[in-house]
C-alpha cells in the first residue's frame, strides 16, 4: 500500500492543475481512486529510472454484470435470389456507366489530341506560307536592286562613252585646228 501511496503522489505531480482543484474540492473520490474499480484491479511494479509502472490486470466478468454489458448484434436478413439479381444488376449498371465513362473521357482527349494536331499543322502551313511570301518580297527586292545597279552602271559606262567620244572629238578638232 506505502508503493501505491507513493505512486499517487507521483501521479499527483503529474495530473493537471484542473483535475488537482477536482480533487481537493472532493477528497473523498480522491480515496477511492487507486483500485476501487469494479472490472480491473491494478497492481503497481516496481519503479523505474523513468517512472512508476501498473499492471492492470481485468477481472473476469460476473454473470450479473453479463447482462448491463451484452451487446445483441443485429439479425442477419435473408438474402433471397431476387436481392442477389437486383445487386447483380446494380453492379453491371454501375460497371457500364463506368465504362461508358471511360470511354467518353478517351474520346475527349482524343478530339483534344486531333484539335491540337490540326492547330499545330494550321500554324505550320501559316508559318511556311509567310516564309515563302516574305522569301518571294526578298527576291524581288533584290532583283529590282539588281536590275538598278545594272541600269546604273550601264548609264556610267555609257557617259564615260560619251565624254570619251567628246574627248576624242575635242582632240581631233584641235589637230585640226593646230595643223
Amino acid at each position: 500500500m506505502a508503493k501505491t501511496a507513493i505512486a499517487y503522489k507521483e501521479k499527483m505531480k503529474e495530473i493537471s492543475v484542473f483535475s488537482l482543484i477536482c480533487s481537493c474540492l472532493y477528497p473523498e473520490t480522491r480515496k477511492n481512486l487507486m483500485g476501487d474499480f469494479e472490472d480491473l484491479d491494478i497492481k503497481p511494479i516496481n519503479k523505474r529510472a523513468s517512472g512508476q509502472s501498473f499492471e492492470i490486470i481485468l477481472k473476469p466478468t460476473s454473470p450479473v454484470s453479463d447482462n448491463t454489458h451484452c451487446i445483441t448484434t443485429p439479425p442477419k436478413r435473408d438474402i433471397s435470389l431476387e436481392d442477389i439479381q437486383k445487386k447483380l444488376e446494380a453492379a453491371e449498371d454501375r460497371r457500364k456507366s463506368q465504362e461508358a465513362q471511360v470511354l467518353q473521357a478517351l474520346a475527349e482527349k482524343r478530339e483534344h489530341e486531333r484539335d491540337v494536331l490540326m492547330k499545330a499543322m494550321e500554324e505550320n502551313s501559316n508559318f511556311s506560307r509567310m516564309a515563302e511570301e516574305k522569301l518571294q518580297v526578298k527576291m524581288e527586292q533584290i532583283e529590282e536592286n539588281r536590275q538598278a545597279y545594272m541600269a546604273a552602271i550601264m548609264d556610267r559606262l555609257q557617259e564615260k562613252e560619251r565624254h570619251a567620244q567628246e574627248v576624242r572629238r575635242n582632240k581631233e578638232l584641235r589637230e585640226e585646228v593646230t595643223a
